[in-house]
Protein backbone atom coordinates (compact mmCIF):
# COMPACT_ATOMS: atom_id res chain seq x y z
CA UNK A 1 0.00 0.00 0.00
CA UNK A 2 2.90 2.33 0.74
CA UNK A 3 4.36 2.18 -2.76
CA UNK A 4 0.93 2.84 -4.27
CA UNK A 5 0.50 5.82 -1.94
CA UNK A 6 3.86 7.30 -2.91
CA UNK A 7 3.22 6.75 -6.61
CA UNK A 8 -0.44 7.60 -6.98
CA UNK A 9 -1.14 10.10 -4.18
CA UNK A 10 2.21 11.85 -3.78
CA UNK A 11 3.03 11.63 -7.49
CA UNK A 12 6.55 10.22 -7.06
CA UNK A 13 7.71 8.34 -10.14
CA UNK A 14 9.21 4.98 -9.13
CA UNK A 15 12.80 4.31 -10.12
CA UNK A 16 13.99 1.04 -11.64
CA UNK A 17 14.88 -0.51 -8.27
CA UNK A 18 11.49 0.49 -6.88
CA UNK A 19 9.87 -1.39 -9.76
CA UNK A 20 11.97 -4.49 -9.01
CA UNK A 21 10.84 -4.34 -5.39
CA UNK A 22 7.22 -3.97 -6.46
CA UNK A 23 7.60 -6.95 -8.76
CA UNK A 24 8.71 -8.98 -5.73
CA UNK A 25 6.19 -7.50 -3.25
CA UNK A 26 2.86 -7.55 -5.06
CA UNK A 27 2.78 -11.29 -5.93
CA UNK A 28 3.34 -12.13 -2.26
CA UNK A 29 -0.25 -11.08 -1.60
CA UNK A 30 -1.53 -13.38 -4.34
CA UNK A 31 0.64 -16.33 -3.31
CA UNK A 32 -0.38 -16.11 0.36
CA UNK A 33 -4.01 -15.50 -0.61
CA UNK A 34 -4.02 -18.66 -2.71
CA UNK A 35 -2.40 -20.48 0.20
CA UNK A 36 -5.36 -19.48 2.36
CA UNK A 37 -8.00 -20.44 -0.21
CA UNK A 38 -6.40 -23.74 -1.18
CA UNK A 39 -4.62 -24.85 2.00
CA UNK A 40 -1.04 -25.29 0.86
CA UNK A 41 1.72 -25.28 3.45
CA UNK A 42 4.24 -24.49 0.75
CA UNK A 43 2.71 -21.10 -0.10
CA UNK A 44 4.74 -19.49 2.70
CA UNK A 45 7.90 -20.96 1.16
CA UNK A 46 6.99 -19.61 -2.27
CA UNK A 47 6.28 -16.18 -0.78
CA UNK A 48 9.56 -16.35 1.16
CA UNK A 49 11.49 -16.74 -2.10
CA UNK A 50 9.82 -13.60 -3.49
CA UNK A 51 10.45 -11.72 -0.23
CA UNK A 52 14.14 -12.64 -0.23
CA UNK A 53 14.52 -11.38 -3.79
CA UNK A 54 12.77 -8.13 -2.82
CA UNK A 55 14.93 -7.82 0.30
CA UNK A 56 18.10 -8.07 -1.79
CA UNK A 57 16.83 -5.40 -4.20
CA UNK A 58 15.86 -3.19 -1.25
CA UNK A 59 19.27 -3.62 0.38
CA UNK A 60 21.03 -2.74 -2.87
CA UNK A 61 18.75 0.29 -3.20
CA UNK A 62 19.55 1.45 0.35
CA UNK A 63 23.29 1.03 -0.17
CA UNK A 64 23.02 3.00 -3.39
CA UNK A 65 20.92 5.69 -1.73
CA UNK A 66 23.35 6.01 1.19
CA UNK A 67 26.33 6.33 -1.16
CA UNK A 68 27.98 3.05 -0.16
CA UNK A 69 27.64 1.84 -3.75
CA UNK A 70 28.72 4.38 -6.39
CA UNK A 71 25.83 5.95 -8.33
CA UNK A 72 27.32 4.83 -11.65
CA UNK A 73 26.32 1.25 -10.64
CA UNK A 74 22.65 2.23 -10.50
CA UNK A 75 20.40 0.45 -13.00
CA UNK A 76 18.66 3.73 -13.81
CA UNK A 77 17.93 4.60 -17.38
CA UNK A 78 16.17 7.78 -18.38
CA UNK A 79 13.65 7.52 -15.56
CA UNK A 80 13.93 8.68 -11.95
CA UNK A 81 17.34 8.16 -10.37
CA UNK A 82 17.63 5.38 -7.79
CA UNK A 83 19.83 7.54 -5.57
CA UNK A 84 17.80 10.73 -5.82
CA UNK A 85 17.10 12.75 -2.67
CA UNK A 86 13.35 13.04 -3.37
CA UNK A 87 12.98 9.50 -2.07
CA UNK A 88 13.03 10.72 1.53
CA UNK A 89 9.71 11.02 3.35
CA UNK A 90 9.81 14.30 5.30
CA UNK A 91 13.61 14.07 5.39
CA UNK A 92 13.61 10.68 7.13
CA UNK A 93 13.08 7.75 6.66
CA UNK A 94 13.85 7.20 3.03
CA UNK A 95 11.56 5.15 0.82
CA UNK A 96 14.31 2.58 0.18
CA UNK A 97 14.73 2.14 3.95
CA UNK A 98 10.97 1.70 4.41
CA UNK A 99 11.04 -0.99 1.73
CA UNK A 100 13.97 -2.74 3.40
CA UNK A 101 12.18 -2.72 6.76
CA UNK A 102 8.98 -4.08 5.16
CA UNK A 103 10.83 -6.89 3.39
CA UNK A 104 12.79 -7.69 6.57
CA UNK A 105 9.56 -8.09 8.54
CA UNK A 106 7.97 -10.19 5.79
CA UNK A 107 11.05 -12.44 5.58
CA UNK A 108 11.11 -12.84 9.38
CA UNK A 109 7.41 -13.74 9.63
CA UNK A 110 7.51 -16.08 6.63
CA UNK A 111 10.64 -17.79 7.98
CA UNK A 112 8.82 -18.42 11.25
CA UNK A 113 5.80 -19.76 9.34
CA UNK A 114 7.93 -22.07 7.22
CA UNK A 115 9.68 -23.44 10.31
CA UNK A 116 6.34 -24.12 12.04
CA UNK A 117 4.65 -25.71 9.02
CA UNK A 118 4.38 -29.49 8.90
CA UNK A 119 6.93 -31.17 6.68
Amino acid sequence: MGSLFFGEVMGLTPCVLCWYQRIAMFPIVLVLGMGLLLPDCRSALYALCLACAGWMAALYHCLLYWGVIPSNLAPCGKSTSCSEGQLALAGWPSIPLLSLVAFTLIVAFLTAAVRKSPK
